[in-house]
């Protein structure tokens, strides 16, 4: 919580250093006019998610990826155009997938969310972990062509929090020891439960790009788990952006 604190007073101190800055200059500059520009638009996010700091026990494997839609409000500085802050909300989803492993999200024996190694049992031939998160970015901008974003080069960077909407598992075609499948290929098992997982999430963000498209990138400041459930798992993305819708 102290990092995100941090990272947010980070943002409006740089603010108000850049409209100080602005201020104390003497001399005057043409000014830049804004009122064709979109202020509200949306923000798309595609691409891989990982998870730092696992044991050996957790091993997720294959492409694990995240989805991420949001509705921007895009205020610029007045004295520094060029820059901006972006307030959002929208849903942040993650999609972890696992071989020959079983998340017991209903294990009720035990505070510890159990990774369980099924290789030599019954398990699915596609099996992953869904999270489901309401989120708030907070974005500081800058855009190269602050009359027309989407013809420029753009960065940012920022912090985002979420509040656990989901947690579920989703297995499909279930095998046994020796691969053969038992109900037959189309067979999917779901199981949904919230209590091993923090529910609120902090990150940190960034992106730099061209036009509408940027490459993106946020790691997770606070543990994926709840503390008493297991391992400090901190989860990150690597994707591509699409904004200014």
């Amino acid at each position: 919580m102290k990092k995100l604190i941090a990272a947010i007073g980070c943002i409006f101190f740089l603010y108000g250093s850049l409209n100080a800055q602005e201020n104390n200059k003497q001399t005057p500059k043409q000014k830049i006019d804004l009122s064709n520009r979109a202020n509200d638009h949306f923000m798309i996010q595609y691409g891989v998610d990982g998870w730092l700091n696992t044991p050996d026990s957790i091993n997720p494997s294959g492409f694990s990826r995240h989805f991420n839609f949001y509705v921007m409000l895009d205020k610029p500085f007045r004295s520094s155009p060029h820059f901006s802050v972006g307030i959002g909300v929208g849903i942040g989803s993650s999609n972890i997938f696992f071989k020959n492993t079983l998340v017991d999200l209903k294990s009720a024996t035990t505070t510890f969310l159990p990774f369980k190694n099924v290789s030599t049992t019954f398990h699915y031939d596609k099996y992953k972990l869904t999270t489901i998160f309401a989120e708030l970015p907070l974005e500081l901008r800058y855009a190269g062509n602050p009359v027309q974003p989407d013809k420029g080069f753009k960065m940012a960077f920022g912090v985002k929090v979420g509040t656990l909407l989901k947690a579920y598992t989703k297995g499909k075609n279930l095998l046994d020891a020796n691969g053969t499948t038992v109900y037959g290929d189309k067979f999917i098992q779901k199981e949904s439960e919230k209590r091993f997982i923090n529910s609120t999430r902090f990150a940190v963000t960034g992106r730099i790009g061209y036009g509408n498209f940027s490459l993106d990138g946020s790691y997770q400041l606070n543990s994926f788990l709840k503390e008493a459930a297991g391992a400090s798992i901190h989860p990150y993305s690597i994707g591509l952006t699409i904004s200014g819708l």
